[in-house]
């Protein structure tokens, strides 16, 4: 499983948090409404103990009604009330709208990154866990945006207005009460050091389990096969157990520093204020009133702590959540960039691979001072034992992985200088396993080139012969497909995927052993396919089964990372190598 750092510090935490809002910056408008909208239902909720201070004070202590006063003071209280449940409904409204596109403004941008990673990013994270990064990651994030941001401008804007009104009762009460701020402050000092480890390995944990989950699902006819079933559960119920102890550490420690700890402070400085009050009231008289308001005033300056603390636990997973997210964002395992010094087209695909050395992971070379050319239009087929470096140099082809020794050309310019997208109209892959997308037989076929024509589409598929099977689907082109073509026969998934490489009529032609998992009454279609494709293209074709490529002008035997044999069909058989042992192994009756 991946292993990340799971303890972030105070510096760690404050830049997520900040690089979190800057995605709230172009909703300024928005953000003012918000604010504008916080400070109405916080002025509304000061004002209702001040109009209850007034009445006991004025009218209920000295037993005077009269009407039209007291009718405006109900008038103004039920104003007041009224007015703050509606900017409370408004503030929470676009607060959640914020959060949503701020959410998705976060994954359309990660999303976006996983497109630019390369393989070397995906050889070492589990597909389960860039999953749970998109998912459950940023669902976190949006609790943070909707439940603890407003808790806590809605803490500041009642904290402080609060301890305003208790300055205008008593001053010297309410510098009393605010020697308890630093109390709170230690209290969820120690909880944020706790928490934001607990909740790291909690988020970690369950990237684990939707790896876990994904590589089962993957895999689950090879588990049943080989009756592994037991063994997975075992290893799923482990890492469900450590999620398990991992929360429940949480929740012990929300126990006792969050709301228990500060309902026994509101409790101690309600007692000592009481306290305070009924000794000045050995020196003169407190009213009523007064006791009421400054008691309202004191429970309004310690709720919003009390909401801030049980938000904590949001907002601690909030963060790591969105780190988890951010480091995603920021790996640097990129695709191989192309230079693009030259504004040059593919004309006539002439492959040249000179001396070309390549590691996977800097200390052992799969393949050694590789070196051949395929003259355009040849086929230069790459045969030899598993790891021998086939789909190595096929990697380094497609600029799936990067390579510094030595120097693969095309048409004798670096493969490395041409644009991108002259690379990818260019050159057309098909793999041993053809992955089938969901949607339809056409969007498959075409693959989202939006200017590609219906006709262009047929055209493709009739030429690779897999109209016939696709006139007889229900829907035709219009059929829908399942995921990774799960309806349809390796064949049929197999010349779909050659249609959609032959849509794009690309002048070079890779071939990853496109007939390997093709079955016998099949592979006579396919190869008519791979006879009509492979015409006037250079192509690069990987094969295990050595009858498919004995027509190739040149074929290739690598042996650990080494060309250790070359030549045409024959050539290799009257050598009596390497490639004669294989063929004879493969014919043999």
């Amino acid at each position: 499983m991946e292993q990340n750092n799971v303890n972030l510090t105070f510096k760690d935490q404050k830049d997520t948090l900040i690089r979190l809002l800057k995605y709230a910056l172009p909703f300024k408008g928005l953000i003012t409404i918000v604010i504008l909208m916080l400070t109405i239902s916080t002025l509304t909720g000061m004002a209702t103990p001040y109009l209850v201070m007034i009445f006991i004070d004025d009218y209920l202590t000295q037993r005077v009604f009269p009407d039209n006063e007291i009718m405006l003071l109900i008038i103004a209280f039920v104003a007041v009330t009224l007015g703050g449940v509606i900017a409370t409904y408004f503030q929470r409204y676009f607060l959640q709208y914020l959060a949503i596109r701020v959410i998705q403004q976060i994954r359309i941008d990660a999303f976006k990154k996983i497109g630019k990673l390369g393989m070397r990013y995906f050889d070492r994270v589990p597909g389960g866990s860039v999953v749970s990064r998109l998912t459950n990651d940023t669902e976190a994030i949006i609790e943070m945006f909707i439940g603890v941001l407003a808790t806590f401008l809605m803490a500041a804007f009642m904290m402080v207005s609060s301890f305003v009104m208790m300055i205008i009762l008593d001053i010297r009460l309410a510098l009393f009460a605010s020697i308890m701020i630093p109390i709170i402050v230690l209290v969820i000092a120690v909880y944020r050091k706790f928490s934001a480890r607990f909740f790291s390995y909690t988020r970690q944990l369950l990237s684990d389990l939707n790896a876990k989950i994904a590589e089962s699902i993957e895999g689950m006819k090879i588990i049943q096969v080989f009756n592994q079933e037991d063994r997975l559960q075992r290893e799923f119920r482990k890492i469900n157990e450590e999620h398990f102890d991992y929360n429940m550490r949480t929740i012990r420690l929300d126990g006792l520093l969050l709301s228990p700890m500060m309902n026994f402070i509101y409790i101690i400085g309600v007692a000592l204020i009481l306290g305070y009050f009924g000794i000045l009231s050995f020196e003169g008289a407190v009213t009523a009133g007064v006791v009421f308001a400054f008691i309202q005033y004191l429970e309004r300056f310690f709720e919003p702590i009390n909401q801030v603390t049980q938000s904590l636990n949001i907002f601690q997973q909030a963060l790591v959540s969105a780190s988890r997210v951010f480091t995603l964002m920021d790996d640097e395992t990129l695709q191989p960039e192309q230079q693009e010094k030259i504004d040059k087209k593919i004309t006539d695909a002439r492959i040249e691979f000179k001396d070309v050395t390549f590691s996977y992971d800097g200390k052992r070379d799969v393949l050694k001072n590789i070196s051949f050319v395929a003259e355009p239009g040849e086929t230069v087929a790459l045969v030899g034992h598993t790891g021998s470096g086939k789909s190595s140099i096929i990697n380094l082809f497609m600029r799936f992985y990067e390579f510094e020794r030595g120097e693969i050309l095309i048409d004798g310019h670096s493969i490395k200088d041409y644009q991108k997208e002259q690379l990818k109209k260019n050159v057309g892959l098909v793999l041993q396993d053809a992955f089938i997308f969901y949607g339809t037989v056409e969007s498959n076929i075409r693959l989202y080139h939006p200017t590609m024509t219906f006709e262009q589409v047929k055209a493709a598929a009739e030429f690779v012969s897999a109209n016939g099977f696709i006139e007889r689907l229900p829907d035709r082109y219009k059929h829908k497909v399942l995921e990774k073509g799960a309806a349809f026969s390796s064949g049929e998934r197999q010349l779909l995927a050659f249609a959609r490489t032959m849509a794009v009529d690309p002048k070079i032609l890779i071939l990853d052993e496109a007939t390997a998992n093709i079955d016998s009454e099949t592979e006579e279609e396919i190869q008519s396919a791979l006879e009509k494709m492979r015409k006037n293209r250079t192509t690069l074709a990987i094969a295990h089964r050595l009858s498919t490529i004995q027509n190739a002008d040149q074929i290739l035997v690598l042996n650990k990372g080494e060309i250790v044999e070359r030549g045409t069909h024959d050539e290799l058989i009257r050598l009596g190598g390497i490639y004669n042992n294989m063929y004879q192994l493969q014919n043999r009756v």
